[in-house]
């Protein structure tokens, strides 16, 4: 069955007791017991409850995985992934990273002793230099978070096997509908599901998929023992966004690239970071792995004085955090998602004062053009 139709019938056959083609929210804390020392499979929800279960069985299979776990945002999923490690063991993790991801690290991690080297995981004599006999994974986003830096998933997960490493993938930004890192050889996938899965800028959830029996054992022994799960509502939530998801994404990638041309050609536009366009250095890479493209992209101002009247003079688009919703926002990056990270890693992987990220949601691409166009004219006017 192809992914869209999937999709589509996350839990709608999962309820065979009313038929129900929406699956229930099952907001009970506590099962009971048929007898002593029986079970209907449920006891408590930290460990499992019926609607988290359906979303959890839905993601594994649609990422290839053997066992999915639902946590109560990206940041705690995160953080249960890490609960793998121990105090001396040691990360190689993507340099162009999500700002939330490396305060985690950073300021939390690194007070237990996990150590971190942030690294391009491209580029294979990049990693073997920063590699030592305690190193367990390897964390890869692609595309990176804001700078759209592309990892050759079959290359990196292939060199962190040969050193026995664990190989985890952020696949928030492409979902399993454009990119299934399992497939090229990862042992775990993690999303933020907030963003495309979710999809509507309304629930908080994270996501694991994990590969292996082995593997998936250890991580349902965490996901219970820290608690950081997905309650019910969200998980329906999560799912009701997941049916449409497909749709979602064609328009995403549909109108970014409308916009990335767009903005391309624009005087107050130095550079445009978008995967989609051949312009950039590993649309190539993007093509062979992956089978479409995300909704979200940088550009890089010729003057940072555009920066304040760009934000302040957008209409349709919203000036917020956060991607991957049927709304359009854009970010500033160095300010925002981004602020916690060391500026002399920002400025070498180029996200400097003149960047801004756009996330398009599902409006026509037109509009968004039209804003931008009427906001860079502004912008012209107030910095002359």
């Amino acid at each position: 069955m192809r992914i869209e139709s999937r999709l589509a019938q996350i839990g709608s056959q999962a309820n065979g007791e009313t038929g129900a083609v929406s699956f229930p929210v099952h907001h009970a804390t506590a099962f009971r017991h048929p007898g002593l020392g029986q079970s209907t499979g449920f006891d408590y929800s930290r460990t499992k409850n019926p609607t988290r279960s359906v979303l959890e069985e839905a993601i594994a299979e649609l990422e290839s995985g053997d066992a999915g776990f639902a946590c109560s945002s990206g940041m705690a999923a995160l953080q249960t992934i890490f609960a793998l490690f121990s105090q001396g063991d040691r990360l190689l993790v993507s340099l162009d990273l999500y700002g939330g991801t490396y305060r985690l690290l950073e300021q939390v991690m690194k007070r237990f002793g996990l150590e971190t080297a942030y690294v391009d995981t491209n580029n294979i004599d990049e990693l073997e230099a920063n590699w030592r006999p305690n190193t367990k994974a390897l964390l890869i986003e692609t595309p990176t978070n804001p700078m759209m830096m592309i990892t050759d998933l079959e290359k990196a997960c292939s060199w962190a096997k040969r050193k026995g490493m664990l190989t985890i993938v952020d696949n928030t930004l492409l979902t399993p509908y454009f990119q299934r890192p399992i497939d090229c050889g990862a042992d775990i996938v993690i999303h933020s599901a907030s963003k495309y899965l979710g999809g509507h800028n309304d629930v908080l959830a994270g996501l694991i998929i994990t590969k292996g029996q082995e593997l998936s054992e250890k991580m349902a022994f965490l996901h219970n023992s820290i608690g950081a799960v997905l309650g019910p509502q969200d998980s329906w939530l999560l799912m009701r966004g997941m049916k449409t998801l497909a749709l979602r994404m064609e328009r995403h990638q549909q109108n970014a690239l409308a916009v990335a041309a767009y903005l391309s050609g624009q005087p107050l536009v130095e550079r445009v970071y978008y995967p989609g366009l051949p312009s950039h250095p590993d649309y190539e890479l993007q093509r062979k792995q992956s089978s479409g493209n995300t909704g979200i992209f940088s550009f890089q101002l010729t003057d940072s004085r555009y920066v304040e009247p760009i934000l302040r003079s957008i209409r349709l688009i919203a000036f917020a955090e956060s991607l991957g919703g049927v709304e359009s926002l854009m970010t500033y990056p160095a300010v925002q998602t981004h602020a916690d990270i060391p500026e002399e890693i920002r400025r070498k992987v180029g996200l400097n004062d003149r960047l801004l990220r756009l996330s398009t949601g599902i409006e026509h691409a037109d509009d968004l053009i039209a804003d931008l166009e009427q906001a860079f004219e502004y912008a012209r006017r107030e910095v002359g």
